[in-house]
């Protein structure tokens, strides 16, 4: 049966005390929107629809650099989550399957729990997702008879005894698409806060006969994010889960506390992190590859059997080929090593394609910019660049060449051939007493005045 998604992320979220919206405050390198996005896209979705209100905009660019195809609709004014679903209805006329709502703001309800929503709708025409509680708080509360759920009552309306309720409601719904829209049509805002809530579609289901149940999770499923606390909170439960994936994984973490991950990072069996190495988005790194203490690595790709840092840092478009060695203090950035590729140490190749073999000595500079475009550096197979190079490109150096130590190469290089870039060093015997005995005599005449 085909599934739709609708994804609520217009608030604004004033509890941040941001000019951002909520949903695009970042959890492990990526906006909270992206992490309940990837959570949906685990049911195949074939349609996707996110609700935006508060910074439309940005809150769309950021929906469709996740999914070009996702759906996108403005409440202009927040007037509930029931509200902010009946938005949706024109973007689903005509679906049909179920519809799942989820939130932006609650990034870590996982794909066996919605999985488990959908059996569920086999039995029940409405099915919510709840949690017990260790601290209810203000959360709704569903009212249960074991699966079968009768009613959800927000804490703003509920009695006392209500209150005392532990199973909480997350807010995550599922239901035929055309019977939610219908649902959602018919909401009233008769409550303490003037606002069409979604929850009270379970009751209006149960007065057309219809069944509701009930799917529980832990609680840590459902953390929502409304203030910055909370969402350190979700930063490190985020990064607890993801370690401990990898370990269990094959992954050799050295001190697993000292290392973070981003959403997307992919990390091979038999692959040793270091300490206190950080991954930004779009990182890869394959089996056998090792990546040393206080690394900093974001969109590159790090193949079988190579070994980067300690300190090093890998930029977006490096992409490194098995058993390249990356040393200390070295940065790379949309550059390709080829396989055995040698990079000491104190270097910087930005724009760079370097073949096989070839040793890149300490204090090589690829000097890429010239103010205004970006260039290259081509260095071929097997390549000897001398330390203190700088490589001024556009610019090739061929297979088998080699830089003198301090050159500096504007010229093509070819293959087999030797480049000295640098000044002819002249030596004047004894001048250099004769300077310092004239230095200290003008410093000790400015200490005298």
């Amino acid at each position: 049966m085909p599934v739709s998604l609708v994804i609520l992320a217009a608030g604004q979220g004033t509890r941040m005390n941001s000019d951002l919206p909520k949903v695009l405050h970042r959890v492990a390198g990526a906006p909270l929107l992206h992490h309940a996005m990837q959570a949906g896209a685990a049911l195949s979705p074939e349609r996707v629809v996110v609700v935006a209100g508060h910074g439309a905009e940005a809150v769309s660019k950021a929906a469709r650099a996740w999914d070009e195809a996702c759906g996108i609709v403005v409440q202009a004014e927040q007037l509930g989550t029931g509200h902010a679903v009946a938005q949706a209805a024109p973007a689903l006329a005509g679906v049909s399957g179920d519809c799942v709502v989820l939130y932006g703001d609650t990034p870590f309800i996982r794909p066996e729990t919605l999985e488990a929503m959908l059996e569920a709708r086999a039995r029940h025409a409405v099915v919510v997702l709840g949690f017990e509680a260790r601290d209810p708080g203000r959360y709704g509360r569903l009212i249960a008879q074991g699966e079968a759920l009768e009613r959800i009552v927000e804490f703003k309306d509920a009695t006392e005894a209500q209150r005392a309720i532990t199973l909480c409601n997350s807010g995550v719904i599922c239901a035929d698409t055309a019977l939610l829209l219908d649902l959602v049509g018919t909401l009233g805002n008769d409550n303490a806060a003037g606002e069409y809530y979604l929850t009270d579609v379970v009751e209006l289901a149960r007065r057309r006969g219809l069944s509701a149940g009930v799917v529980t999770c832990d609680e840590a499923e459902t953390l929502g994010v409304n203030t910055r606390a909370q969402l350190a909170e979700a930063e490190a439960a985020f990064q607890a889960r993801a370690r401990a994936e990898a370990l269990e994984n094959g992954v050799t973490l050295t001190a697993p506390e000292t290392v973070f991950f981003a959403l997307d990072t992919v990390v091979g069996r038999d692959a040793i992190i270091g300490p206190n190495v950080v991954f930004g988005p779009g990182v890869t790194i394959e089996s056998g590859a090792e990546i040393r203490a206080f690394c900093h690595l974001e969109g590159c790709h790090v193949s079988r059997g190579a070994d980067v840092g300690p300190f090093a840092r890998l930029r977006p478009g490096a992409e490194l080929a098995e058993d390249v060695h990356v040393g200390n203090f070295v940065e790379i950035k949309n550059a390709i090593l080829e396989e055995g590729v040698k990079v000491g140490h104190l270097t910087y190749l930005g724009d760079a394609d370097v073949g096989e073999g070839t040793n890149i000595g300490a204090g090589t500079v690829t000097c890429n910019y010239d103010g205004v475009m970006k260039h290259r550096t081509r260095i071929g197979k097997r390549a000897f660049i001398g330390s203190d190079t700088m490589l001024v490109a556009p610019v090739t150096v061929g297979d088998g060449a080699l830089t003198g130590s301090g050159s500096v190469i504007t010229a093509d290089v070819p293959a087999g051939a030797v480049a000295l870039g640098r000044a002819r060093q002249v030596v004047k015997p004894g001048l250099a007493q004769k300077l310092f005995e004239t230095l200290r005599a003008l410093k000790a005449a400015q200490n005298k005045d």
